[in-house]
């Protein structure tokens, strides 16, 4: 029988998953963990990217977040994210066109734009773009 570990995806919005899984995979701050059960505790601070669940052999949920913190307990895997994802609902037009428009706002040079808020959309949209990517190819 497979040890699993019980995972919570949480957004400011609603909860996108809950139930069992064997693995969870996570952009943290200093780079992707993987988390199995009785993992030993920690929380991090995730940067937005690909959150997957693995809940069987074949069995993966992706999931993209923009972002948030990540508990881990020996037996719960809690995400709390500023806005979370399934990977199947991204809108790609809305994703490549916010793309289009932080690219542009970095290429203006006239000082009007907060270049901070652009590299961030810029990177939420090619976060998505890639989550997207990534579900494709494993022929999601």
């Amino acid at each position: 029988m497979t040890t699993t570990v019980h995972v919570d995806i949480v957004s400011a919005e609603k909860e996108i998953f809950s139930g069992t899984a064997e693995m969870v995979f996570a952009p943290a701050e200093m780079g992707e963990v993987g988390i199995s059960p009785r993992h030993a505790p920690f929380i991090t601070r995730l940067k937005p990217g690909e959150v997957r669940v693995k809940t069987g052999e074949k069995e993966n949920y992706p999931f993209y977040i923009s972002g948030g913190i990540l508990e881990v307990q020996p037996h719960l895997v809690t995400i709390l994210a500023d806005t979370a994802i399934r990977a199947k609902d991204i809108d790609e037009a809305a994703a490549i066109e916010a793309k289009a428009k932080a690219e542009e706002a970095l290429a203006d040079k006239t000082g009007k734009i907060d270049y901070a808020t652009a590299q961030a959309q810029l990177l939420e949209a090619m976060m998505q773009l890639q989550t997207l990517d990534r579900l494709r190819k494993r022929g999601g």
